[in-house]
């Protein structure tokens, strides 16, 4: 490790700028389809002052590095930096050598394909701690800060920067497909910050919780762990069994409680970023690499 940066989250910085450059070059740009954020802006200045989108991408960022340096701290930015970097490289890379990827006119497809490789490239950036500048570190710090999904907040943004562009160079079709693939693309982001670890947690209300937990141990290798809660109505104090498995897994805990006791009480929720033995560590409390 350099400055404490691991060479393996660079290789997948550097592997999602990639995906997300060859998005913008070779299907938003030749389908006339726009973009949020300050690639949106990029797209703006290409159309309407032939800069390319490899040189403003570089200058628009330079700011807000400062700004980024203070709030995320040395590695994030730092990160940000190498994702920005290889952004505007791989632009110039695959401007000087296009691949072609024939949609046959239709745009809802270039639409999907965009928001795919947006998605995917941003996911991956975001997944192992970069950004590529501008919008995904106000992103990045709604996030840290907020709570916000990264998502979300970059589709406020890339809703502003569509506008702008509708009033400049775009269609107004080309605009609704642009949002198509916005959307797409801010869905995929947010599956890949939060599916990975995406997990199902049960809270389980029986006389027969013991028995439960006895299988659930047995079965499944879980813990479990009971809270205490009096029901309103009767004012009786019962313990609340609550487990959390992955989703894979939850078939085969209703199978259990099912089996033990079918007048069971059980709520099932979504639950994220499971951090924890049998999720992101080992039995012997390693990490678990994702």
């Amino acid at each position: 490790m350099i400055f404490n940066l691991k060479l393996r989250n660079i290789f997948f910085i550097l592997l999602g700028s990639a995906i997300f450059s060859f998005g913008i070059l070779n299907i938003n740009i030749p389908n006339n389809l726009a973009e949020g954020g300050f690639t949106g802006i990029n797209l703006i200045l290409l159309a309407e002052f032939h800069i390319p989108v490899w040189i403003s991408n570089l200058a628009l960022n330079i700011p807000l590095f400062f700004i980024g340096w203070r709030l995320l701290g040395t590695v994030t930015m730092l990160y940000t930096i190498i994702g920005t970097v290889a952004v505007s490289f791989f632009l110039k890379l695959f401007e000087k050598f296009p691949f072609t990827i024939d949609v046959h006119g239709d745009l809802m497809l270039a639409s999907l394909f965009a928001g795919v490789f947006i998605g995917v490239g941003l996911g991956i950036i975001f997944r192992f701690g970069g950004t590529t500048g501008g919008v995904d570190i106000i992103a990045r710090l709604a996030y840290k800060y907020k709570g916000i999904n990264m998502g979300k907040t970059m589709f406020v943004f890339d809703f502003v920067v569509i506008t702008l562009s509708l009033l400049t160079y775009l269609k107004a079709y080309e605009a609704m497909y642009t949002l198509v693939a916005v959307f797409v693309g801010a869905r995929i982001i947010d599956f890949m910050q939060e599916g990975a670890y995406a997990a199902r947690g049960a809270n389980i209300i029986s006389d027969k919780n013991d028995l439960i937990a006895a299988r659930i141990m047995k079965e499944m290798e879980r813990g479990a762990t009971y809270l205490k809660g009096t029901g309103t109505f009767t004012g009786e104090s019962k313990d609340v069994l609550f487990c959390v498995v992955p989703k894979n897994e939850l078939v085969h805990l209703k199978n259990i409680i099912q089996d033990i006791d079918p007048h069971a009480f059980v709520a099932v929720t979504e639950v994220h970023d499971v951090l924890g033995e049998g999720f992101t560590l080992d039995e012997n409390k390693v990490p678990i690499q994702p």
